[in-house]
């Protein structure tokens, strides 16, 4: 078996020290031993971007919290017009330099696309800069509303989190939550903040099989009535 070599080494914010090491053609990103990404298995990254695009009529302004990999943002590029425009919001500035050198070619190098603007910094901060901001946001900030890496992240997910979330939505528009599995009560907290909420089933390699992941969903206005249209579908 091929040995995992690493790359480079970097701290997060919090002080984490995050491992970008590669196997052959395979790539990972560790935490205190622990995989947070790997080019592996990126389907359900995939389909949070699918899950909120399918939902909004012609969107144009999109924000991703959470560059990882670039998967997520490769999906919603390929799903987007010309004209849109995507700022993608990553708290470590390590990812950044990573998807800009070593792991560039992974996900089709997203982040040369006129179309983004990348903003280092809490995702947070962007939800509360202006309502009715965005046509879609798609949150890959953690493991998920509640199962977190980092405590410090769930001030995104509680209640004022999911308002702010609410907020920023135009009327028509979408949020996609990736999550590592079934999280109800945050799917209720969404429905109580006026969103249309589901949870939907994702292959973690895109396939019909193997580990599933789980995108949920928040639609707002008109959005709503197209995510019962689209039930159980990305």
């Amino acid at each position: 078996m091929i040995p995992w070599e690493t790359v480079d080494r970097a701290r997060a914010p919090d002080g984490a020290e995050l491992v970008l090491s590669r196997r052959g053609e395979e790539w990972s990103v560790r935490a205190a031993g622990r995989v947070l990404m790997t080019s592996r298995t990126h389907g359900s990254e995939e389909a949070l971007a699918a899950a909120a695009l399918a939902r909004v009529r012609a969107p144009r302004d999109v924000l991703v919290g959470g560059l990882g990999l670039g998967f997520t943002l490769r999906a919603a590029l390929d799903r987007l017009a010309p004209g849109a425009r995507v700022v993608v919001a990553e708290l470590v500035p390590a990812l950044v330099r990573w998807n800009r050198g070593p792991v560039a070619h992974l996900a089709g190098r997203p982040l040369d696309d006129p179309r983004v603007h990348v903003a280092e910094g809490d995702v947070l901060e962007h939800l509360t800069a202006g309502r009715g901001a965005w046509d879609a946001i798609l949150l890959d900030v953690d493991n998920g509303p509640s199962a977190l890496a980092h405590p410090a992240n769930g001030r995104l997910y509680g209640e004022a989190g999911v308002r702010a979330c609410r907020d920023a939505l135009r009327a028509g528009g979408a949020l996609a939550v990736w999550s590592a599995g079934q999280d109800p009560r945050y799917v209720a907290r969404l429905g109580r903040a006026g969103l249309a909420a589901e949870a939907i089933a994702a292959p973690a390699r895109g396939d019909a099989g193997g580990v599933r992941h789980v995108v949920i969903v928040g639609a707002r206005g008109s959005a709503a009535g197209a995510l019962g249209r689209r039930r159980g579908t990305v």
